[in-house]
């Protein structure tokens, strides 16, 4: 597989029987506090560390990282399935061509319209659009823009979608720079795995067979101007310290050829999926304790870019990996084609793509991350204002993007806190604004209230 040195990667697991000693341990983590990019081999050995007062450590040092380069905010963040109707067959997916049992279904315009203006009631302001891999590559490309253009077109009582981010197949350079016209903001795609002999042996039929497509896709997106990308492994399918390695191998191909790494990673972890036994029962089980070391491992390895975590996880789980470096998540998902319709006639053995297990509401993650005190974000400031790729890692990478961010996000918070959230909610929210306003400088807090008193005017959308 290009760009991945299995043999290095081999050599650096065969290690791992070694303890790392505390020596070793500090002078990694406290590079990791001058935010600083971690090698390969340091990566390494912060997965061998099992001791639990060295994993304490380990956390402590992803939080403070976090913090420091992203502040107290938490972006949100939906996705929104279109099509389920798809070309590839893969052994872990509901969606895959060769399962019989999916019923298939592909939004038209109208009713992907319809399903944002569903979203934006709820307050949502940012969309990940998802959609299955179909056969014809014009058909994939007209689809995935006119579906941007439908969701930009909502509109529920003046609130808009203000980013829309899309997960969707491969594409030539043309493609993607036809795409990039529709207003997208981050491509994301995943590798699934990074182990050639099991991405292989996992998929079956369809383009989705040559593992190099994939790893592709994310060089002709950047050769075609769209320079904020999202990547990342399906954990489960493989060994996940591979994964993790293979990955920043990826990751430091990346910065060499085009000077700036991906604007997110995720780390999704594979849940069971109908109509797929391999789901049920995947090779490589991750406990909850080994995939906290990994969210905060990949927190010190890569600390400019962000980490989502997607409802596959429990509300419990997410809400504890908030604080080990996890920097956006989605929030009431849906992973069928027209779930968010009230009307929507769910069967879970016929329509999900695969089971999601934080099944909160909107409002409800909200309060959840206001009692930590953190401050959600629907803020998309970094997209409209040109501070993405290049511009977005030179603010990011030494901690100074959370000073425009903080603002923007305490003025999405307020907008939410008016139109959409509880009472006991919009309580919570407000008290959490005046210790965070208490934090800000003088500057900062003039704008701000000129912020503030816009939506108390009725104005909305206000950013830096």
């Amino acid at each position: 597989m290009k760009h991945i040195d299995e043999h290095r990667i081999n050599s650096l697991l065969n290690t791992l029987n070694t303890k790392v000693t505390n020596i070793e341990l500090n002078t990694i983590l406290n590079k990791t506090k001058d935010l600083q990019r971690l090698s390969i081999e340091e990566t390494a050995k912060l997965l061998l560390v099992k001791e639990h007062q060295n994993l304490q450590k380990i956390y402590a040092a992803a939080s403070y990282v976090k913090n420091t380069i992203y502040g107290k905010r938490i972006v949100m963040f939906v996705p929104l399935y279109i099509s389920n109707h798809c070309s590839n067959s893969c052994l872990y997916c509901g969606f895959a061509a060769n399962n019989k049992r999916t019923i298939r279904k592909k939004l038209t315009f109208e009713e992907i319209k319809q399903q944002t203006e569903i979203l934006l009631k709820k307050g949502h302001k940012r969309i990940l659009v998802v959609a299955a891999e179909m056969t014809s590559s014009k058909e994939n490309l007209d689809y995935y823009v006119g579906a941007v253009k439908s969701i930009y077109s909502a509109n529920y009582n003046g609130n808009k979608i203000k980013r829309v981010n899309i997960n969707v197949a491969p594409m030539d350079i043309e493609s993607f720079k036809i795409l990039k016209t529709s207003g997208i903001g981050t491509y994301q795609i995943f590798q699934e795995t990074y182990h050639e002999e099991t991405y292989r042996k996992l998929h079956i039929a369809g383009a989705k067979t040559d593992p190099n497509n994939r790893l592709d896709a994310i060089d002709n997106a950047f050769k075609a101007g769209i320079d904020d990308v999202g990547i990342g492994p399906l954990l489960g399918l493989y060994d996940p310290y591979f994964e993790i390695l293979a990955m920043m191998m990826h990751i430091e191909y990346l910065e060499k050829n085009y000077g700036i790494g991906p604007h997110t990673i995720s780390v999704p972890r594979i849940e069971p999926a109908p109509g797929s036994t391999y789901a049920s029962n995947p090779e490589y089980k991750i406990s909850d304790e080994e995939f906290k070391k990994i969210v905060a491992v990949l927190r010190l390895s890569v600390p400019y870019t962000g980490i989502i975590i997607s409802t596959r996880e429990t509300a419990q789980l997410r809400d504890e990996l908030v604080n080990l470096g996890v920097s956006q998540i989605s929030a009431e998902s849906k992973v069928t084609p027209g779930g968010y319709d009230i009307n929507f006639s769910h069967n879970d053995n016929l329509e999900r793509q695969f089971s999601l297990n934080d099944q909160r509401t909107l409002d409800e993650i909200i309060k959840s991350l206001l009692a930590q005190g953190y401050v959600p974000s629907f803020c998309a400031a970094c997209y409209r204002k040109n501070r993405t790729g290049e511009n977005f890692m030179n603010l990011a990478k030494p901690g100074q993007i959370k000073n425009m961010c903080d603002i923007n996000a305490l003025v999405t918070l307020k907008e939410y806190l008016e139109d959409f959230a509880s009472p006991e909610v919009k309580e919570i929210g407000y008290n959490l604004i005046e210790k965070s306003r208490a934090r800000l400088d003088n500057a900062s807090l003039k704008i701000l209230d000129k912020f503030f008193k816009d939506i108390d005017d009725g104005i909305r959308d206000s950013y830096i």
